[in-house]
């Protein structure tokens, strides 16, 4: 849909002006080029100004004037994502949240935690881990912020057995494009009272409303927990031990994949020794338990299931701070240390039936060899959510760029065949939309477009984004 926008005047910038604090909005060149992408870097805007928000009343203010001017808005936190969801397109507002970084309650009679949009990750896991508590969901990048991973439905790797940012949401604070402020959801378990409007917004990337404030679900905090790093000789046998794993019912936390390549990139990007290195393939398998010994009955039936019948090469218990720190920290640094090895790269964020993993990533094998391209990749085997990287090493740009869309062409296209989805937790964005098109088919589209101008009807909330 083609939609003409306002261009921000003199006196539009003095009005917004009187609704931030001072120093809290940026025009034209005052901003910096970095707001006009995300981590992904190769889709790109550049915004007309920029507010620094601290209420919702700020932003249904800025909400009301822009629908009523019509300028294109842009809601932003920590610019983590991989699919130019944030990026202003059209120019316009940028709305950053990022102020908007306050832990607002604790409710311990029913198990919430109430926050404002800017608060990262990691901060949310300190102060109710402090406290006894748990939040589940675990994507790779902690310094997101929590509207963020409400707005792309963020996984990680914990999603096997807790479900995903969905599954722990209660209830959000939304400003409507028009500047009209609704709580969708309450501080309920059960929730059967009408059309579920807040699943609407969680997933929708910014363009159905501005996520002001959550309230989160928690659990206690679980008392023992405990990895195994699991090796095999050879990528398929590693993959193929996923599905055995999961019918042998011990319930782990998280199933992870990864080749002898990527831990690799981790050590020389990390400058840190993996525990091992010498096979081509590995499972890293985390458990939890209410005691020691609840944990030791599940992963010792995992190890003997390993080494006994799926052909691994050893089981490496995680349990002292000095193996933690190995695994964990080269985990966590994958995606930078791809990056780091490589002049560009670009993402496949597929998610398939867990029966299908390993046959997926045989097929990226292939397209690697088909196309004379390098394409690491690792994964959350245990949800079959597979993050593969097309890496343009020494290609010039437009080389690179024929090879990527041809490659992404096939994946997409085998994602569809085997039964799976073009995104299984970093959203649509901009980079996705094509494919997620010709994956889903024109009837789903047009009834995401209704919902969009529902919600939307001026179109100036992240336009360009997922659907339109």
């Amino acid at each position: 849909m083609e939609v003409k926008y306002n261009k921000i005047a003199p006196k539009d910038i003095d009005y917004l002006k009187t609704i931030v604090d001072e120093g809290d909005i940026l025009v034209g060149k005052e901003i910096s080029e970095d707001f006009g992408k995300d981590e992904l870097g190769t889709v790109k805007g550049n915004p007309d100004v920029m507010l620094y928000v601290k209420s919702t009343e700020e932003v249904a203010k800025i909400m009301k004037y822009a629908n009523e001017h019509h300028f294109p808005v842009v809601v932003r936190g920590s610019g983590t994502g991989l699919v130019g969801a944030c990026v202003p397109l059209f120019g316009g507002i940028i709305i950053n949240t990022s102020k908007m970084n306050h832990i607002l309650e604790l409710d311990e009679s029913n198990l919430t935690l109430t926050v404002e949009p800017g608060v990262l990750l990691m901060e949310i896991y300190d102060y109710v881990e402090q406290k006894g508590y748990f939040y589940a969901p675990d994507p790779g990048e902690k310094s997101a912020t929590i509207g963020g991973n409400i707005s792309t439905n963020a996984g990680g790797m914990r999603a096997v057995k807790y479900g995903v940012t969905r599954d722990w949401v209660r209830a959000i604070e939304v400003v409507l494009p028009n500047g009209d402020v609704e709580w969708f959801g309450r501080k309920v378990v059960k929730d059967s009272t009408g059309y579920a409007l807040k699943h609407l917004i969680i997933g929708s990337e910014g363009t159905l409303g501005i996520i002001t404030k959550a309230i989160l679900k928690l659990e206690p905090k679980p008392v023992e927990s405990i990895s195994l790093l699991v090796p095999f000789a050879s990528e398929q046998a590693g993959l193929d031990a996923v599905p055995e794993i999961i019918k042998a019912k011990v319930a782990p936390t998280a199933i992870e994949f990864f080749e002898r390549n990527t831990i690799l990139f981790a050590e020389e990007f990390l400058g840190k020794k993996f525990p091992d290195t010498k096979s081509n393939s590995y499972i890293l398998l985390t458990f939890e338990g209410k005691n020691k010994d609840e944990l030791k009955f599940n992963y010792q039936i995992a190890a003997d299931i390993c080494l006994n019948k799926l052909g691994a090469t050893d089981v490496f218990i995680v349990d002292t701070d000095e193996r933690k720190e190995a695994v964990w920290k080269a985990r966590g640094a994958f995606l930078e240390a791809i990056k780091a090895s490589t002049t560009m790269m670009d993402e496949c964020d597929v998610v398939v039936p867990r029966s299908e993993i390993a046959n997926y990533i045989k097929f990226t094998y292939d397209l690697a060899k088909k196309y004379e391209i390098r394409i690491p990749s690792f994964g959350h085997a245990g949800d079959g959510n597979l993050h593969i990287y097309i890496c343009k090493d020494d290609y010039d740009l437009a080389t690179f760029n024929e090879k990527l869309h041809q490659i992404f062409d096939e994946m997409y296209k085998k994602a569809k065949e085997v039964g799976g989805l073009v995104s299984g937790e970093h959203g649509i964005g901009y980079a996705k939309k094509t494919y997620m098109k010709e994956l889903l088919g024109d009837s789903q589209i047009k009834l995401m477009q209704g919902i969009k101008e529902v919600f939307d009807p001026n179109h100036i909330l992240n336009p360009g984004k997922v659907i339109d």
